[in-house]
């Protein structure tokens, strides 16, 4: 079959469905989709929320328990311990689909009725404000944080970080990190990004192998670096002792010309694809034929974001650990043949499942655990379950119901409340005319600041007991507190006090991420410089003197000031 071009039934913007694409959906027997890749993703996007933590009782204990489902919100909700207990089953809601009635729309009545567990954290102690994370232990309001210790605000962080405040995307360790971002195996840095192996580098970018290092960009194997360039180590350390790194007003300074660094004066490669094979995206590693792909590794995908372990499927965000033939999904880990489905681990045969675990051979259902051969929650035999399964899809075929995810007024949250706010943002208006949930009780207080922003302390040496006192953030106006971990590290690392609440500190870092969206550029490599002149180069190039020729897919929108060269002209000049 030839590539089709379609319009998206939700942006009626026309898109592409190529030919190999075809091969997949006719393996896994589902029609073609009728959105677009952006507005799928936005559609997952707006069932995934991380960050927004409330707090409610437990609907069969009665304790208060930390959720992401606010007070108003029309479910049961279990906490954690007690929706994993023998102590109920998604059976007792079990109903008889109704053919009369349209698929989604029974769905939704299930919802209603199925408890849904508070938040998704495992095997962790002191981590109650903990989501999407599993073995760690003293960990504070961080969310995908896996076998890690003493993390607080943490974002992504995998395989034993430990000590580390405000950081996200932290692979293969890392310790004592603060304000990093897609760092791997390092220690004592602040203010990083594209780091590796690392040690004591602060307000640095794309850096490897790397210690004593400040205010520079694409090293490697470098020591005692300033301002990207060589001193000794007795002139670095008088260098550093310029700077009151414990005072708000230098660390602001600081921060604006790491910034200026960052968008004028370092190179960009365009995009971070690192032993991977035909693969197009940003952060991908140790893969083959990814397309379209964030943050992750895997082999044979397209329109993925946020995966680990994964081959052979499309359409997915956060799916992870040995899941294969995956399409149309979100949340998933060790999962084989499953589409459609929300939040569901260790699954096989299933489709338009919600929250359902350690199950296979279901359709329609809820919150279920250790089931199989089931449909709305009701058990059938073998052959039962195959013959009212195969009906119900003829006739989601016929009105238009099968082959797409769920729609994003099923979604349990508000779109406000969802990573999608932060990655494909739209407004309330917006929001309400395509029929989308919008959340209009979020969680915060304002104007109950104890101490005003401009009475706020310049140096953390200054900080007294500020426990029990109550802030304003400056971006949001938010109040936010200091908790004791918090403000233990701050005064241990020198490290003033933070003027932003925390959502806003972790918005501030994504933002510095790219976007997860592709454009087509030329190399800004011109020859013996790059375009504006800001980089004079260094390496020989593959074109010589001449304006390098070399075109590709990045993640780096046309307009944006960064100096983004091809991988050639990249290597030339950093590797």
């Amino acid at each position: 079959m030839n590539n089709q071009t379609k319009v998206c039934q939700n942006c009626k913007q026309s898109f592409t469905i190529d030919a190999e694409d075809f091969d997949f959906y006719e393996k896994i027997k589902v029609p073609p989709p009728t959105w677009c890749p952006e507005c799928r993703q936005k559609r997952r996007y707006a069932w995934r929320n991380e960050r927004v933590l409330y707090r409610r009782n437990c609907d069969l204990c009665g304790k208060s328990a930390v959720t992401i489902y606010s007070p108003n919100k029309p479910f049961k909700v279990y906490c954690p311990p007690c929706w994993w207990s023998d102590k109920w089953t998604a059976l007792d809601y079990g109903q008889e689909f109704d053919f009369s009635r349209p698929f989604f729309k029974q769905v939704k009545k299930l919802q209603l009725k199925v408890p849904r567990i508070a938040l998704l954290t495992k095997n962790s102690v002191n981590s109650e404000y903990t989501n999407h994370s599993n073995n760690n232990k003293n960990c504070y309001w961080s969310i995908s944080v896996f076998d890690s210790e003493n993390i607080l605000y943490g974002h992504n962080l995998w395989k034993k970080a430990k000590d580390c405040v405000d950081c996200a995307f932290i692979t293969d360790g890392g310790e004592l990190l603060y304000e990093c971002i897609d760092t791997e195996r390092s220690y004592g840095c602040q203010f990083g990004m594209l780091l590796r192996d690392c040690a004591d580098c602060f307000y640095c970018y794309d850096c490897r192998g790397c210690s004593n290092c400040f205010l520079s960009a694409n090293l490697r194997n470098k020591q005692y670096y300033f301002f990207n360039k060589q001193y000794s180590k007795e002139e670095y350390e008088k260098k550093i002792a310029e700077y009151n790194l414990g005072s708000f007003a230098v660390r602001e300074r600081l921060y604006n010309e790491y910034l200026e660094m960052l968008q004028r004066n370092a190179l960009h490669r365009y995009a971070v694809i690192e032993k991977s094979l035909n693969s197009t995206g940003n952060m991908i590693f140790n893969s083959k034929n990814v397309q379209h792909g964030f943050d992750g590794e895997g082999e044979n995908l397209k329109y993925v974001t946020v995966f680990a372990g994964i081959k052979d499927s499309l359409d997915m965000y956060h799916c992870g650990f040995n899941c294969e033939l995956i399409y149309e999904t979100h949340a998933l880990i060790h999962s084989y043949d499953v589409q459609f489905s929300h939040l569901s681990y260790d699954n096989s045969h299933i489709q338009y499942c919600d929250s359902c675990h350690n199950s296979q051979n279901l359709f329609g259902c809820v919150g279920t655990k250790q089931e199989t051969y089931a449909i709305f929650n009701k058990r059938y035999s073998e052959s039962e379950y195959k013959t009212l399964r195969e009906k119900i899809v003829n006739q989601m075929r016929i009105n238009g119901e099968y082959g797409e995810f769920f729609p994003p007024s099923l979604s349990p949250f508000g779109y406000n409340e969802t990573t999608g706010i932060t990655y494909m943002p739209i407004t309330k208006d917006d929001a309400v005319k395509n029929g989308w949930k919008w959340e209009e009780e979020l969680i915060g207080t304002y104007g109950k600041e104890t101490i005003p922003r401009d009475k706020m302390p310049d140096n953390i040496l200054e900080v007294g007991d500020i426990l029990k006192e109550i802030f304003v953030c400056r971006v949001c106006k938010k109040n936010f507190n200091v908790v004791q971990p918090e403000l233990e590290f701050y005064r241990r690392e020198k490290i003033p006090l933070p003027r932003e609440c925390p959502n806003c500190r972790h918005a501030r870092r994504i933002n510095l991420r790219l976007p997860r969206q592709l454009w087509e550029r030329e190399c800004r490599c011109a020859g013996e410089s790059s375009e504006e002149g800001r980089l004079k180069n260094t390496g020989k190039h593959f074109h010589g003197t001449e304006h390098c020729p070399n075109k590709f897919e990045t993640p780096y929108a046309p307009g944006r000031e960064e100096i983004i060269y091809c991988e050639q002209c990249y290597n030339a000049e950093i590797a």
